[in-house]
């Protein structure tokens, strides 16, 4: 063997020693550090399902430490991050310690308040104070809480920023049958998605003990929409309530039905164009009728246009407007209720394929009888105020959890749409969409929204379905309304209760600007097309008879300039259970139930 030769092996030699301490035993290590903290985050998972603030401590503590050390070992091939894959790693790997940090942060904030927040820690004495100081007692452990929320948001913005630098255009479709540049898509949106909704959020949640009446008195107006009786934002304003909070203290100084708001306005004024066009025998504006805009805002102008001429106005801070979804909750959370001698419960009622309580409200409030029922509307307000002090009459361990994950849920449903005079307040509530707003979308855009003008309590039975086809720059968007039910007894001298009738709908759908109006099948009044909160609206009217069905079709041609490599799917407030498919040039995007505002990406 010459030196020659002598010195090539020595070089590979030194070369393979090289890979392997600077490559594969890093590589090795980190595997194998990863393994170790997969389980782990199973075991957290479980842990926290639990609801045991004491354990997951105890076991966030244990992930926190073999992060670090997964960590430690990652760090080992940071020298190798001018490859772009290792500078994904490195990101991920960073954007996950930020994360851990923020959970420790929060278990430690939370901790000293466990139990008041839904958490399990040891005994409590809770249950054993009055409500009045139970709220107080949430509301001053809230006012601490939120004090914490800085360095917690700016750790989880610190994670975003490094999730952010990842490109999954730098990866392949698929290795073998896994996929991996979707799945990668989908964790990056799925993130940024929650952490933005954390950030844009810390305005409200820093300001929810003020909310709450901490330092002074705060009035609100509940508004409750019947959308079994569709209106543009939810449903028909069936009542309302005006309850006033300061720390130890909330009480209902108004409940009543907004008929009854509606005769405290001495002359109201002509109807708008569109109560004269579609509603029956309507020719003045009420109150009840004035959510007409699918904008909750610009709704709560028209509304408070009315209110301010009402005798019985009052100054408020807010407005929450809610429909019957949060009564069916609340009751399969705490259980049947009595109010005034009468029983609600959340199960189901063979008599209309709903829950109980919607019945028995229905039979209460609409069934006509030979003697006069006072305040037949405001049993509703005295069912939630009921509901409220069950909820904080339970231990929070027990419930707390499980209600507020059901009331986000609803909010991110649109079933509680929230409005506050606070013009900080507000901003907060629309960048995390809990407004109700037409969404100011750049690029592609859908929302329908339909209204029920005097067709009973026939979203009850109505079934919808929504198919949207795009070739190109053209689409065809087809409506399908179905009522397999019978028509309900509508005599009143029988007292029949009438729930289900012809549904006479003005429907609207709202479109990019500039969108063409090629054709507008189904509908039974001269078509509209307008624009208006920075769409372009076509509208119609049509009626679905009882055991029936009704049609809508409706196609146009989007504008030449837009950009349509993503698409913003709005939902109507109050709406459940509505088919939607979305096909692209011949590709399906979507096809499901439709629970919240969806935006698909086509490219």
């Amino acid at each position: 063997m010459n030196k020659k030769q002598s010195n090539l092996i020595l070089l590979g030699v030194s070369l393979a020693a090289l890979i392997y301490f600077f490559i594969i035993s890093p590589i090795v290590n980190i595997k194998s550090k990863a393994n170790v903290l997969l389980a782990s985050a199973k075991e957290l998972k479980q842990v926290f399902a639990k609801n045991d603030i004491s354990l997951l401590k105890t076991k966030l503590g244990d992930f926190s430490k073999q992060y670090a050390d997964f960590e430690k070992s990652a760090k080992s091939i940071y020298w190798a991050s001018f490859i772009p894959y290792v500078s994904d790693f490195k990101n991920g790997v960073e954007a996950g310690s930020y994360m851990v940090k923020a959970g420790v942060d929060t278990v430690n904030a939370i901790e000293p308040y466990a139990d008041l927040i839904g958490f399990k820690k040891g005994e409590s004495s809770f249950v054993e104070k009055s409500a009045e100081d139970r709220l107080q007692m949430a509301v001053l452990t809230l006012d601490k809480l939120v004090q914490k929320i800085d360095p917690i948001t700016t750790d989880i913005d610190m994670a975003n920023s490094k999730i952010a630098k990842i490109n999954p255009n730098r990866y392949p479709k698929k290795l073998g049958k896994m996929i991996i540049r979707d799945n990668i898509i989908n964790i990056k949106e799925q993130f940024e998605g929650t952490a933005s909704l954390f950030v844009n959020a810390k305005p409200l949640i820093k300001k929810l003990p003020e909310i709450l009446g901490s330092d002074e008195e705060k009035t609100y107006l509940i508004l409750y929409q019947n959308d079994k009786e569709r209106r543009a934002t939810g449903g028909f304003l069936t009542f309302y309530a005006v309850f006033k909070i300061k720390n130890d203290k909330m009480t209902i100084d108004q409940s009543n039905d907004t008929y009854s708001l509606d005769e405290t306005i001495a002359n109201h004024p002509k109807a708008p164009r569109e109560i004269l066009t579609y509603h029956k025998d309507v020719s003045v504006f009420n109150i009840r009728d004035s959510n007409l805009s699918p904008d909750f805002v610009e709704s709560v102008k028209l509304f408070e246009s009315l209110y301010q001429k009402s005798g019985a106005r009052v100054k408020y801070d807010g407005i929450i407007a809610m429909d019957s979804k949060i009564l069916v909750d609340m009751l399969t959370i705490f259980g049947d209720t009595q109010v005034g001698g009468v029983n609600f419960s959340a199960k189901e009622d063979k008599r209309c394929d709903c829950p109980e309580a919607i019945y028995t409200l229905f039979d209460i409030v609409d069934r006509p009888v030979g003697y006069f029922k006072e305040n037949r509307k405001g049993i509703l307000g005295d069912l939630m105020y009921a509901l409220f002090y069950k909820a904080i009459g339970y231990s929070p361990s027990k419930y707390w959890g499980t209600l507020m994950q059901t009331m986000y849920k609803n909010l991110e449903e649109k079933h509680i749409l929230l409005y506050f005079v606070d013009p900080e307040l507000q901003k907060s509530v629309e960048q995390i969409n809990f407004a109700g707003r037409i969404n100011d979308y750049q690029g592609d855009y859908l929302h329908i929204n339909s209204v029920n003008f005097a067709g009973a309590k026939a979203n009850l039975f109505v079934s919808e379905e929504v198919n949207s086809v795009t070739k190109g720059k053209s689409r065809e968007v087809t409506v399908n309304f179905r009522n397999p039910y019978p028509h309900s007894d509508c005599n009143l001298e029988r007292g029949g209760l009438c729930l289900n009738a012809t549904l006479r709908n003005w429907i609207r759908i709202y479109v990019p600007r500039d969108s063409t109006l090629e054709s507008f099948q189904g509908s039974q009044k001269k078509v509209q097309t307008y624009d208006k909160l920075g769409k372009t609206i076509f509208e119609g009217y049509l009626e679905v008879p009882t055991q029936g069905k009704a049609t809508v079709i409706v196609k146009y041609t989007l504008p030449s300039g837009l950009s349509t490599d993503s698409m913003m799917i709005q939902k109507q407030p109050g709406v459940e259970n509505q088919k939607w498919l979305i096909e692209v040039n011949g590709k399906k995007f979507f096809d499901g139930i439709l629970e919240t505002d969806k935006e698909i990406k086509v490219k």
